[in-house]
């Protein structure tokens, strides 16, 4: 069965100069893959010119005439950006014609546009942006990153049941470990929310393991991860900082005389792995979850490269209809 993804082509730092290699090499990877890219007819082209080997027989082009802001408020944008490349392309979900949407455009607009148009599952108070962190073994999800900065306890438990749902579709995981994020693990700390929704989490049929702290993220002991918006951002940017920061270490250690540059040299084969490895790129597509449609949120600053694993990502909700199988769920943890 084909999969059709509308693409917003005016999102992000870099807009059709990045979603456009992107879509044609994701056409390439996936026959069984259709895309609309949405947004400005001439800039899509210019770009579709410059590619090689494009199947135009496989993605259409929806013009619209509006582009949404990196900084314009979510407010606004609902009520005067109604043609904008972000909302025909969400719209183009509700109305059925694509199986889920990619975006890199303004968080807080996308957010609140494809909560306006698409709507929240029943039992859904908020959405929750979730993202895929690499770990020791395997990878962890990680829900909310920012779209909730205060939250109440059945949220918390709401985000536990979608990463769950989430990680067993993606990662066919038949009881995915659920892990609730803590200043410790006793259970005397935490805040009132987290106390309440350990104790709602510990009586409901998730695989629930209970308290994790930060350093767990990255341990591979845990598939899900849930916490308030606020402290996932901070999570999410506190750890960015500390990657970059081993990045220019170890730049500036293997740079240091010749000796270190032969070392450099030599362990170009391990360095090459390990970078592929934590390459955030590979993880790129924040999952919008408690929507009735996939909405896919890649990094603003995205190249070619990390938007087509934002693709990858809707394509494979799409495939494994993530939605109704959380719809599901809900029925179940919350009656």
């Amino acid at each position: 069965m084909q999969t059709t993804i509308s693409l917003d082509c005016m999102g992000g730092d870099h807009g059709p100069k990045v979603v456009v290699p992107a879509a044609v090499n994701a056409l390439k990877k996936y026959p069984d893959l259709d895309l609309i890219l949405v947004g400005d007819e001439i800039a899509i082209n210019f770009q579709i010119d410059k590619q090689s080997e494009v199947d135009s027989n496989r993605f259409t082009i929806l013009h619209t005439t509006e582009v949404v802001g990196m900084d314009e408020p979510p407010a606004q944008v609902l009520r005067n950006k109604k043609n904008s490349s972000m909302r025909v392309a969400i719209n183009l979900v509700r109305d059925k014609a694509a199986h889920a949407c990619v975006s890199a455009g303004n968080t807080g607009a996308l957010m609140a546009t494809a909560r306006y148009v698409l709507h929240t599952l029943a039992g859904i108070d908020r959405p929750a942006i979730n993202t895929i962190l690499p770990a020791l073994s395997g990878h962890t999800h990680m829900l909310d990153l920012g779209a909730n900065v205060d939250c109440k306890a059945e949220n918390l438990f709401q985000f536990a049941v979608m990463g769950s749902v989430l990680a067993s579709a993606v990662d066919d995981i038949s009881a995915p470990r659920v892990g609730l994020l803590n200043v410790g693990q006793e259970a005397i700390k935490g805040n009132d929310q987290v106390k309440e929704a350990n104790l709602l989490l510990e009586k409901s049929s998730l695989n629930y393991i209970g308290y994790v702290e930060g350093d767990d993220i990255y341990c591979g002991d845990v598939d899900v991860i849930a916490c308030d918006g606020f402290v996932g951002n901070v999570s999410l940017k506190t750890s960015e900082g500390v990657a970059r920061l081993i990045s220019h270490l170890a730049r500036q250690s293997f740079t240091k005389n010749l000796y270190t540059k032969l070392v450099a040299f030599l362990a170009q084969p391990v360095l090459k792995e390990l970078k592929e490895t934590i390459d955030p790129r590979h993880y790129n597509g924040a999952s919008l979850l408690g929507l009735k449609g996939i909405v896919i949120k890649s990094h603003g600053g995205a190249d070619a490269y990390s938007f087509e694993s934002a693709i990858k990502m809707a394509k494979i909700e799409s495939e494994k209809a993530v939605p109704e199988l959380i719809d599901k769920q809900l029925e179940i943890f919350l009656t």
